[in-house]
């Protein structure tokens, strides 16, 4: 279960930076008038997003995580910095052998 879990941990990091990069290119689209950095920085979050939620499930598959538990972490990655969150107390469970 430890490689399930660090790439959970991985994933959860990239898709929280990435989560902050979206919300300075949504600012930088919606204040300063430059879509550019959005049609990139867009579809290269979602995309990890997409990561993140595969491994999120293997790791809760191998874990044996409640059907709550686990949308609630795959929900992390949509708020800026509760993926962070989510992923400390991700690895506090797993390491106390805990559902969520």
């Amino acid at each position: 279960m430890s490689g399930a879990l660090g790439r959970f941990r991985f994933m959860a990091y990239v898709v929280g930076v990435g989560l902050l990069g979206l919300v300075v290119a949504m600012l930088v689209k919606y204040i300063g008038g430059n879509p550019g950095m959005m049609a990139v920085v867009g579809p290269v979050h979602g995309f990890l997003y997409a990561i993140y939620l595969v491994f999120t499930v293997d790791l809760a598959l191998k874990a044996r995580w409640s059907l709550k538990g686990t949308a609630l972490v795959l929900l992390a990655g949509t708020i800026p910095f509760v993926s962070f969150y989510a992923e400390r107390k991700v690895v506090e469970s797993v390491r106390a052998e805990r559902a969520l």
